[in-house]
């Protein structure tokens, strides 16, 4: 595992006015992570900020490593949307969201990535969370989103401790759909959306460059994730 550097320094604070609070007295659980899909930090900020477009995030981090906040950690940021984690809706209350300043088409420089690992540790400190519990928006929204993207660096993320990266060496011989998504499903994956979003979602976060049908290598991933951090759902139907 390798060894973050010292906590940073507190902050940037730009508040922006979309937020409401956390439904039913519930606390973070989650961490979601973002990529803008805008030509720079400056513009992503302004929208992030203003109240026609209803949307925020609890920070922003641009290329150059420098972290902004917009909502306090204990309110109701307007960043995930739609979407479903381990049969829950309403993802906004129960995480914490993050936005990377990056388009979605080039890697993510090492100072935001630096940068990112630092802020989630220090998140996932003051709220105990779980690696487990750090996402990306496509993993609960896989039919509609597909951020943070092929050139996030989940595995150097996982190797600094603040994500997990999953076994794929014992592949298994059940390839079938339901199999897959009894697993992918137990991890957490909301699989009403369909086999082929989930698998997208899946190889998005583990094997990005992958194509073609499900394969050995997808089933053992995601039934390692179920065996290792699943939770008790009910298997899916034929």
């Amino acid at each position: 595992m390798s060894k973050l550097p010292a906590s940073p320094s507190k902050p940037r604070v730009h508040p922006s006015p979309n937020f409401g609070e956390r439904r039913d007295g519930r606390q973070p659980h989650l961490i979601v992570i973002h990529y803008t899909a805008m030509e720079s930090a400056e513009a992503a900020l302004d929208r992030l900020c203003a109240p026609e477009h209803e949307v925020s995030a609890h920070y922003l981090i641009g290329r150059d490593g420098d972290v902004v906040q917009l909502v306090d950690e204990a309110k109701r940021a307007w960043h995930a949307g739609a979407g479903e984690w381990r049969g829950e809706g309403d993802v906004n209350s129960r995480s914490i969201g993050i936005e990377l300043d990056n388009t979605g088409l080039h890697p993510f420089s090492e100072p935001q990535m630096s940068a990112l690992s630092l802020l989630v540790s220090d998140i996932r400190g003051r709220w105990s969370i779980p690696p487990e519990g750090v996402l990306g928006h496509s993993d609960f929204a896989p039919d509609r989103k597909a951020d943070p993207g092929k050139r996030f660096d989940w595995r150097r993320l996982a190797l600094e401790g603040q994500s997990i990266w999953p076994n794929s060496a014992n592949t298994g011989s059940d390839l079938s759909e339901k199999a897959f998504l009894t697993a992918a499903g137990a991890f957490g994956y909301p699989c009403d959306v369909g086999a082929a979003h989930v698998l997208s979602a899946l190889r998005l976060r583990f094997r990005p460059w992958t194509e073609g049908p499900l394969d050995a290598t997808d089933m053992a991933i995601a039934r390692d994730l179920a065996g290792r951090f699943g939770v008790d759902r009910s298997p899916v139907s034929a």
